[in-house]
């Protein structure tokens, strides 16, 4: 599989040490709070088990499966299929692998409107820097280039999330696995 990788961006050392700052981060603004966080699926399942490891609060964990892409590129229509817990009277903390175009994030958003929550916030791994219409993640571990990005959860053809760092696929494993 390294042979598919153009260049790494950030090595699995790397990625823990800035899930380190970000739980510190987390910790602090939900202590003494009720948090539920809700990973969107398939992608951010790495992202979630490694992060919230990290956070030594009673929080309530849950996921959803949502999907826009197509290849290496976003359909603009997000399938969500939630079966999520209640969260009447609690704080989500909504996380994601990418924050690309901010669309699966919102309608995941969107779909929890009338659930009662007392906040909703967005924890990405990345955000890539595009043009967006949405507002931004709450917070971010990574700002990555405009590149098509897989390991750590990332995938392209549900290929790659096994990798332990995150990098720019090149072209010829896009064709091949097209």
């Amino acid at each position: 599989m390294n042979k598919d990788i153009a260049k790494v961006l950030y090595h699995e050392s790397t990625i823990l040490s800035r899930l380190d700052e970000m739980a510190h981060i987390l910790t602090t603004e939900y202590k003494d709070k009720d948090l539920t966080v809700i990973a969107i699926l398939n992608g951010s399942f790495i992202f979630m088990a490694d992060l919230l490891r990290r956070v030594p609060l009673p929080l309530k964990m849950d996921t959803c499966s949502a999907s826009s892409y197509k290849g290496t590129t976003s359909t603009g229509k997000v399938a969500i299929r939630p079966q999520m817990a209640d969260i009447t009277g609690r704080h989500v903390l909504l996380l994601d692998d990418i924050y690309d175009s901010g669309l699966t994030i919102k309608s995941v958003k969107d779909s929890l409107a009338g659930s009662n929550a007392l906040s909703i916030k967005s924890c990405v791994l990345l955000s890539k820097a595009v043009a967006r219409g949405t507002a931004d993640a709450d917070y971010v571990a990574f700002n990555i280039p405009d590149e098509f990005v897989v390991g750590y959860g990332l995938d392209y053809n549900e290929r790659f999330r096994n990798l332990p760092y995150i990098g720019v696929l090149n072209q010829e494993a896009i064709e091949n696995y097209a």
